[in-house]
């Protein structure tokens, strides 16, 4: 228990210093580019503590929950498939590569004149950049899994399906819980990015528009917003990493470690 509290409060004394300097040193802040931070604050609290919250922040976390469940199920089930039939993913590796290297706010033109300019275009640009991590560390999580555990279930003659479920992904699962984090972070650029370029909802489009009317505490509370949620999700994420990967033997922080 205390062990858990210490590694809190390790975690937090920092961003917490920087509010309190930040605080204190803007606010005699004039500069209309950077206000002080108790405007901010204020701002924040009228923009996403009302309307704001259903007409803007409920789309963009819709968007990106279905964008990163289709992210999931396509990079997890076609990277399986690929490292199951060796020859099929070499010849898919150049496509990969390619699409990979792609950054997925480049092809938002072509994305939105596809799936159109709505939810489901905003949707189809999180899923192309998110995939891309998922379904290469499931590739190579699989191909490195010892060669000898697969020889050992072929010679007990275990069915595909069981061997793909109590083998190849619980081997892979650490690196694919890796792939799922990095895709979190894209998934989160291009919702805003996507936002900023067409939308007419959506943090990044009251970013966008906050900034373009002069709105500049407005624009912050929006950055500010951007911020804790990208934290929320890592934080949420961490825990359901950590029960997806159990059956590993737990690793401690440095703090953690000096206290025993």
């Amino acid at each position: 228990m205390m062990s858990g509290i210490r590694l809190l409060a390790w975690e937090l004394w920092l961003p917490i210093l920087i509010v309190v300097v930040w605080y204190f040193g803007s606010a005699s802040s004039k500069s209309p580019y950077f206000p002080p931070l108790s405007r901010i604050w204020k701002a924040f609290v009228d923009n996403w503590f009302g309307a704001g919250f259903t007409r803007d922040v409920v789309p963009s976390l819709t968007n990106l929950a279905f964008g990163l469940t289709v992210a999931l199920v396509l990079g997890i089930g076609v990277g399986l498939l690929l490292a199951l039939f060796p020859l099929a993913a070499d010849i898919a590796d150049p496509f990969l590569q390619f699409f990979r290297a792609i950054p997925a706010l480049a092809v938002l033109p072509a994305l939105f004149i596809v799936f159109g300019t709505g939810s489901t275009g905003n949707v189809a640009a999180i899923a192309f950049g998110a995939v891309w991590p998922i379904l290469l560390n499931t590739l190579d999580g699989i191909r490195s899994i010892d060669p000898s555990i697969r020889l050992v279930a072929r010679s007990y003659r275990i069915r595909t399906p069981l061997l793909v479920t109590q083998v190849l992904l619980p081997g892979a699962m650490p690196q694919i819980t890796v792939g799922i984090r990095t895709s979190l972070a894209i998934g989160v650029v291009i919702m805003v990015g996507s936002e900023m370029y067409v939308s007419t909802a959506g943090i990044g489009h009251f970013v966008i528009v906050a900034q373009q009317t002069f709105a500049i505490a407005d624009m912050w509370s929006g950055i500010l917003l951007l911020g804790i949620i990208g934290y929320v999700l890592n934080v949420g994420y961490s825990v359901i990493e950590r029960w997806l990967l159990r059956w590993q033997p737990r690793t401690h922080g440095a703090l953690a470690v000096k206290g025993n």
